[in-house]
């Protein structure tokens, strides 16, 4: 079934000659997270960067805000999810570099500094990175530290504590880049068309924006250790009716997600550079392709 393409206004800006990345937030009904988010990245980063925001509905003055901010911008009076979002907002990109972070997160200093650094040292522009959560609740999930609770709320927030624990190294950096903050050079992001919106509202669409990358050669999936991010964690996915983007990707690339995750870009394992990120094969492939096949029945 072919998915109504909502309309979506844009609203450019002239563009800053020392911009380093764009960064792409999509944001829906979320005014004092954003306002945290882009405070955050206009006090802690080391460059220069171009900031849009997507506005969906923005029944809380958020369209308002940004047009006072001066920022480029895309708005859609419904709420359109975020590929739709990043999908706009991605072509008004002046830069070389798309990084699309959440509104709900706050960007430690150097964030960009740490980024920037391990881009100067490739020969080339197949990487995926993506900076490191800090989450106040624990979870199995390797590539993230937690917890490590500097509040729940924006209204809670502890920042300068966040900004004095973010001063100390406390994870190296690590296989399996997939989720914002992420970072991809521009040509990239043309080549495998942005995020796919037959994943809207938006759930899974991360790990099939890596697996796109993967088809077209990108091996160099990295977090970087020292690029801290603290995340308040849904607060605007919370609200939204998900999508059975489980079922999607399967169908999709005929592997369950949980196997690029766990087997092929190896998430949270300490990242070699001398080791080379490979698809199953044999035995594992087809158990692959099996687990893919029944999850994508039910």
């Amino acid at each position: 079934m072919m998915l109504a393409v909502p309309e979506i206004n844009s609203f450019s800006t002239i563009g800053n000659s020392d911009a380093i990345f764009s960064i792409l937030i999509p944001s829906w009904n979320n005014l004092p997270y954003l306002k945290l988010c882009v405070a955050s990245i206009e006090k802690n980063s080391s460059f220069k960067h171009q900031i849009i925001i997507h506005v969906n509905e923005g029944l809380d003055s958020t369209l308002a805000w940004v047009q006072e901010k001066g920022f480029a911008y895309t708005y859609s009076k419904e709420n359109v999810g975020v590929c739709y979002a990043l999908n706009a907002m991605a072509k008004l990109v002046q830069t070389d570099y798309i990084l699309y972070v959440n509104d709900d997160m706050y960007l430690a200093k150097k964030w960009d500094w740490y980024l920037y650094e391990e881009v100067k040292q490739r020969t080339n522009n197949l990487f995926y990175f993506s900076a490191t959560m800090v989450e106040f609740e624990g979870g199995l999930n390797k590539a993230i530290l937690a917890p490590y609770d500097f509040g729940r709320t924006y209204d809670t927030f502890q920042e300068e504590e966040f900004l004095k624990f973010a001063e100390i190294p406390r994870k190296p950096n690590w296989f399996g880049s997939c989720w914002p903050p992420s970072l991809v050079h521009k040509e990239l992001w043309e080549k495998v068309d942005g995020y796919d919106v037959a994943y809207t509202p938006g759930f899974y669409s991360d790990p099939d924006f890596a697996m796109k990358l993967w088809v077209i050669g990108v091996r160099d999936f990295m977090g970087i250790g020292n690029s801290l991010v603290y995340h308040f964690k849904c607060k605007s996915t919370g609200r939204v009716t998900r999508n059975n983007g489980r079922k999607t990707f399967a169908q999709k690339w005929g592997i369950p997600s949980s196997v690029l995750f766990k087997e092929v870009l190896r998430m949270g394992e300490n990242y070699d550079s001398k080791i080379a990120l490979k698809m199953p094969t044999g035995i594992k492939l087809f158990m692959a392709r099996c687990k893919a096949f029944y999850i994508a029945l039910t």
